[in-house]
């Protein structure tokens, strides 16, 4: 080498990564310069450790706010991390040259306010940035860059034989490329056949293969490049141009101390021809004079491959990292070996795979690629074989091969040596000794609050969610619906160490953060459903230092708060963190009191409240009806709450004043509580139904009735009164009001199940013998004119076999 090795790669690129193992193996630098933040070299040793397991990447963020971050992901097949790795082994000095984090996340800080202020400006720009990998594929005819690359690149040299030496000719039916990228391909092919030539046999005419030469695939590379940035100069990345002054800087400083011939350079294949442009040092630092700075810390964080298939770090967002993955790391035969790995996967799902459906989509790939004049199967053609043969034609197995496959959940491993904020250790340890392993695959986790470990796994998520650090999401348990259980969907995201980060400013244990969050948030809230929902969350999250602040401000917002809508939405939250206290032996005598005042005053505030809405703020209002009305049914009634209630709802059923979506709700809950008999809720319908009502009207009445998941439509289909004048009514909507009031009854008929909405349009098609108002004194046709006690009781095991749960949780259930 007479000068510094210029390794241009694609990130991510597994044939760039192989590459550039090659190169460095033959040249041996004593130096190796990464394009990435300089404050990591401080951290590159941690790469040799065996419990750093890639995807990793690389964290930094502003010290004051840690929110202001930026990622530098690393993948095993991304060339990045093979020449680390290789560097670390051979023992040659490894340093990042990129432009530092503490002025990247400064200009993006700045780049983000000026797009603030001129997005139109920001659009135009954002429309003519320049992607060279999707420039060079359209040159060579395919309209698919990932395509192209993986023709290229991924599937020539070291997998054995090709399906066809074909691969540089344009694709028939592909768009017409403009006169530049036609100069460009021109200048490829020049530099192709030059590193051809040095083969001296026909079957080198690939510049991947070992007998061009390792550094070939990089010069040709190189000049396509050139020729690109010759005509598009930037490509619209304004700020290339900062960094690569930088680049240089440290490029000449590594010459100096090295020796230019002892320096390889690894970074993206766009910055090569700025590397090897001839400028001074005086031009590059007035590019660097005046930068915005910020203090920053930095450290390793696991990444997934999820991540990887979207654009952020590098800004080379791949669409199929578990692809490249095993394209990199199989040793051979990668076709053989994927469709084996697809099969063991539908296997697992209980699918009917065998080895012939492998054989058989093996040979349908290669020819394919053989149709398609490809070296060799790439993604398209295995998938569009396993589409064939293992999955039927069908997408449904199809889109299970993607997620788990092709994109994949692979999480990174970073050693407990790794810098981390103190609230990242505490979580750590919790996570272990809890048995709570952070996982980038989605799973359910289901919880018995009666055993120490689970409710201290409950305790811990509660507290992340406080946090803002969304691990787990509470979700509906699939068993009981007790208070002692809870169910949570769990998923490791890489963004959230940089929320953790965050929360660090709280405090450096997980419980002394979500306390003082919790009290800032208890002083600063001015909404009272606002401060419920928060003593909700602290009775869960069990933070007793920071519940004597909460029920301070709760008692004196509810004081002063005459909004009964207000009071109406915070009243769930409350009634619902009593049941809590049960359960976690929690005092919430002074939340009972608090909630019991808002129940009296909600008896007495709602009626007039429901009058004269209109149909927005009758919608929201049943609303806050059903949430009351829940939240009443788990209050102590020791005060009569639950009868004062209930004769609220008599009021509102029976004033012709109140919406009629509202009305229909209040009868129908009534109902539901055997307080209005089956007659009455009859003669409550036929008065809303009548010919003196409007239709929008009677409309509204039946969708707070029957509509939502309330189970109107099986109420509909056992009681044939309430059929027939839901169908007498909708038949006698003259012609010109019908238009208006279908949404409403489209929306309220739609909410119901297939089977049920099936069974209506069967009663309703039998006619009025079926439907009509009259009704047989045994009752709807199919049932008992009562109970048969000693019958329900016979399901009682078989429940108790499928729920899995004992006696004591199936009286939780019935109770």
């Amino acid at each position: 080498m007479t000068g510094p090795l210029l390794l241009g790669v694609r990130h991510h690129g597994p044939g760039s990564a192989r590459a550039v193992r090659a190169a460095l193996e033959a040249a041996a630098p004593a130096a190796v310069l990464i394009e990435g933040p300089p404050e990591g070299d401080a951290l590159l040793p941690l790469a040799a450790d065996e419990r750093m397991r890639p995807p990793v990447a690389l964290l930094a963020h502003a010290t004051d706010d840690p929110g202001r971050a930026a990622f530098w992901p690393l993948a095993e097949f991304s060339p990045e991390w093979v020449a680390i790795r290789w560097a670390l082994a051979n023992g040659s000095v490894v340093r990042f040259i990129d432009l530092p984090a503490t002025h990247s996340l400064a200009m993006a800080d700045e780049s983000r306010d000026e797009q603030r202020e001129s997005d139109g400006e920001a659009e135009e720009t954002a429309d003519v940035r320049i992607d060279p990998i999707a420039v060079l594929a359209a040159t060579a005819g395919y309209d698919d860059p990932e395509r192209w690359w993986e023709d290229v690149v991924e599937l020539r040299g070291g997998h054995g034989a090709r399906a066809s030496t074909a691969g540089g000719d344009a694709l028939p039916g592909s768009p017409a490329s403009p006169d530049v990228a036609a100069d460009v391909a021109a200048d490829v092919a020049d530099t192709a056949r030059g590193a051809y030539a040095t083969g001296g046999a026909e079957e080198c005419a690939d510049p991947f293969t070992p007998c061009a030469g390792p550094f070939a695939p990089f010069a040709a590379l190189g000049e396509a490049m050139t020729a690109l940035r010759e005509t598009y100069g930037h490509g619209g990345h304004d700020r290339d141009l900062v960094r690569e002054a930088y680049m240089r800087l440290q490029l000449r400083a590594a010459g100096k101390e090295f020796g230019g011939a002892a320096v390889a350079v690894v970074c993206g294949a766009w910055h090569v021809p700025a590397l090897q442009a001839k400028t001074t040092v005086t031009a590059d630092k007035a590019l660097l004079k005046g930068l915005p700075k910020v203090r920053t810390e930095t450290t390793w964080v696991p990444w997934t491959h999820r991540r990887l298939a979207r654009r952020s770090g590098y800004g080379a967002g791949i669409d199929s990292p578990g692809w490249y993955g095993h394209l990199f790391g199989a040793p051979n035969r990668p076709v053989e070996r994927w469709m084996t790995k697809v099969a063991r996967l539908l296997r697992d799902e209980d699918r009917m795979v065998s080895s012939a459906h492998v054989i058989e989509a093996v040979r349908l790939a290669g020819t394919l690629a053989v149709m398609r004049g490809r070296p060799l199967a790439g993604l398209t053609e295995t998938v569009d074989a396993v589409r064939a043969v293992m999955c039927d034609g069908s997408d449904v197995p199809l889109d299970l091969v993607r997620d788990r496959l092709i994109v994949g959940d692979v999480l990174g491993e970073v050693p407990d040596t790794a810098p981390a904020v103190p609230l990242q250790r505490d979580l750590t340890r919790q996570q272990r000794s809890l048995r709570l392993k952070p996982e980038a695959l989605e799973r359910e986790l289901d919880l018995d609050l009666r055993k120490e470990n689970d409710a201290a796994r409950s305790r811990l998520l509660h507290r992340l969610r406080l946090l803002a650090v969304g691990w787990g999401e509470p979700v509906t348990s699939r068993g009981s619906t007790g208070t002692f259980r809870e169910s949570w969907r769990l998923r490791w995201e890489p963004e959230l160490s940089v929320r953790v980060a965050e929360a660090g400013v709280w405090g450096t244990t997980v419980l002394a953060a979500a306390t003082a969050k919790a009290e800032t948030r208890a002083v600063s809230a001015t909404a009272l459903a606002e401060i419920t929902a928060l003593a909700e969350q602290c009775l869960l999250a069990e933070l007793p230092d920071v519940l004597p602040v909460v029920m301070r401000t709760l008692a004196d917002r509810a004081a002063l708060d005459a909004d009964v809508g207000h009071l109406a939405q915070a009243l769930p939250a409350l009634a619902r963190s009593l049941r809590y206290g049960d359960v976690r032996s929690t005092d919430t005598a002074a939340l009972g009191e608090v909630a019991a005042g808002l129940a009296e005053r909600i008896c007495v505030g709602l009626p007039p409240a429901c009058v004269g809405l209109d149909a927005d703020g009758a919608a929201e209002m049943r609303e806050r009806l059903d949430g009351v009305h829940t939240a009443v049914a788990l209050l102590p009634d020791a005060g009569g709450t639950g009868e004062r209630w209930r004769s609220v709802l008599g009021k509102l059923a029976a004033r012709d004043s109140v919406a009629g979506v509202i009305r229909g709700r209040a009868a129908r809950l009534l109902l539901d509580e055997g307080r209005l008999e089956e007659d009455d809720a009859a003669r409550l319908m036929a008065l809303a139904l009548s010919r003196g009502t409007e239709p929008a009207e009677a409309a509204a009445w039946i969708e707070g009735f029957v509509g939502g998941a309330s189970g109107g439509g099986l109420l509909l289909v056992h009681d044939e009164r309430l059929l027939g004048l839901v169908d007498a009514w909708l038949s006698g909507v003259p012609a010109g009001a019908f238009t208006d009031v279908l949404p409403l009854l489209r929306r309220t008929f739609s909410a119901y199940e297939p089977g049920v909405r099936r069974t209506l349009g069967e009663l309703v098609r039998r006619g009025p013998a079926a439907t009509g108002p009259a009704r047989t004194a045994v009752g709807t046709p199919g049932f008992g004119p009562g109970l048969d006690t000693a019958r329900a009781d016979a399901v009682v095991p078989v429940l108790r076999l499928l729920l899995g749960i004992d006696d004591n949780d199936l009286a939780e259930v019935a109770r």
